[in-house]
C-alpha cells in the first residue's frame, strides 16, 4: 500500500519554531511528528510512502538521510511553487496507478485505517474522507452525508451556529488512482474546495465514514503544546516515546537521564536520555528533550524544552517551547 503525506506548508502559526525547522519535523514527545505518522501508517500495511515537500525540503532528506524509514521506501516530491492540496497530491502521486492514501502532515491521529479501508470497499468508492467531530465546526470545512455515507455537500467554514452538522474534513483520504485524472497538472488546486465538489457535480462516488478516533491540528502552540500532553496521558492510541518507561503515573523516562534526588517531577512529563535536572528542580506538565539541563532551583511547567535548550539555575519557564537557540536568563 502506498501512502502520500502532504508536509509542504511553512506551519507559519508555529513561527518562530517553524523558521528552520518544517513543522513535521517537529517533536511530539520526542519523536518527530511526521515519524509517528510513519508509524501510524505503517500499522496498516503501507509500505511506500511519498512525501510532498515545498518548504524547507533539505530538512526531510538529512532527517531521514537517505530513501528508507523503518521497513518504509520513502520518496521525495519537491514542489517549485504551491500547488496546493489537490495539485500536491497530483504531483506527488504522479505514476500510482493502485489505491492509495493521502494525509495532511499536521494531524495527530489514530484513526483505524483498516476500517476506513473496509469502508471504502464495500461502497466502491472513488474517493472517501475521513471526518472527525468538534465542538465548533465554523473555523473548518464540514461534509454532511447520507446515512450511507455518500457526501452530500461540502460546506466551507460556515457561520458560528449554522452548520449543516459538526463533522467536519479530518485531512485523511482514500483514493482511487482515476481521483488524479480529475486534477489539472501543476496547477494550485485545492482537493477540499475545488476537486471534491467538482465531483459531486459529476456524480463521482465520493463517501466519508465518521471516525470517532484521536484527532488534533497540531498546528497552533496551544494546539502543539496539548498533542504532547495527549500522548503522555495515553489520550492517542500510540506509544508514548521510544524506550520511554514509566517511572510513576505519568511521569516517563527515556534512557539515562541524570534527576536529582530532590528534584520534582509532576505528570505529564518525560525525560529524554541524557537530560539533567538540578538539584530541588520542578518539571511540571512538560516535555524535556535528550540532552537538555535544567539548572538547580529551576521551574519549568506547561513548557517543551527542544534538543540543545538550557534553563539556568533560578529560571522559571512558563508556557513556552525553548529551542537550543533561546537563550534564558533570571532577573
Amino acid at each position: 500500500m502506498k501512502a502520500v503525506v502532504l508536509v509542504g506548508g511553512e506551519g507559519t502559526r508555529l513561527r518562530p519554531l517553524t523558521l528552520h525547522t518544517p513543522k513535521p519535523l517537529l517533536p511530539i514527545a520526542n519523536v518527530a511528528f511526521i515519524e509517528r505518522q510513519l508509524d501510524w501508517l505503517g500499522r496498516y500495511g503501507v509500505t511506500e510512502v511519498i512525501l510532498s515537500l515545498g518548504y524547507l525540503p533539505d530538512a526531510f532528506i538529512r532527517h531521514f538521510n537517505g530513501d528508507r524509514y523503518a521497513e518504509m521506501q520513502l520518496h521525495y516530491a519537491v514542489e517549485d511553487e504551491p500547488l496546493g492540496t489537490a495539485g500536491a497530491i497530483r504531483f506527488a502521486a504522479d505514476g500510482i496507478e493502485e489505491r492509495f492514501i493521502v494525509c495532511n502532515g499536521d494531524v495527530l491521529t489514530d484513526l483505524d485505517l483498516g476500517e476506513m479501508m473496509e469502508f471504502h470497499e464495500a461502497r466502491k468508492a472513488e474517493a472517501s474522507i475521513a471526518l472527525t467531530r468538534v465542538l465548533d465546526p465554523s473555523a473548518f470545512g464540514v461534509v454532511p452525508t447520507r446515512e450511507d455515507g455518500e457526501v452530500i455537500a461540502f460546506v466551507e467554514k460556515p457561520p458560528a451556529g449554522q452548520a449543516p452538522t459538526d463533522w467536519i474534513n479530518a485531512g485523511t483520504y482514500i483514493l482511487e488512482p482515476s481521483v488524479l485524472k480529475r486534477i489539472p497538472a501543476r496547477l494550485n488546486v485545492s482537493v477540499e474546495r475545488e476537486t471534491f465538489p467538482r465531483m459531486l457535480e459529476e456524480t463521482g462516488r465520493l463517501y466519508a465514514l465518521q471516525s470517532e478516533g484521536y484527532w488534533l491540528d497540531i498546528g497552533t502552540p496551544e494546539k502543539y503544546e496539548q498533542a504532547q500532553h495527549d500522548v503522555l496521558l495515553g489520550c492517542v492510541g500510540l506509544p508514548p516515546a521510544p524506550g520511554a518507561v514509566e517511572r510513576s503515573l505519568g511521569i516517563w523516562v527515556q534512557g539515562t537521564p541524570e534527576i536529582a534526588a530532590d528534584a520534582l517531577l509532576e505528570p505529564p512529563c518525560l525525560i529524554g536520555d541524557g537530560a539533567v535536572i538540578g538539584a530541588r528542580a520542578q518539571i511540571a506538565n512538560s516535555v524535556v528533550a535528550a540532552g537538555v539541563v535544567v539548572g538547580s532551583d529551576a521551574a519549568v511547567r506547561d513548557a517543551i524544552l527542544l534538543e540543545g535548550a538550557s534553563v539556568p539555575d533560578g529560571a522559571d519557564v512558563k508556557n513556552l517551547a525553548v529551542t537550543g537557540e533561546c537563550e534564558l536568563s533570571v532577573v
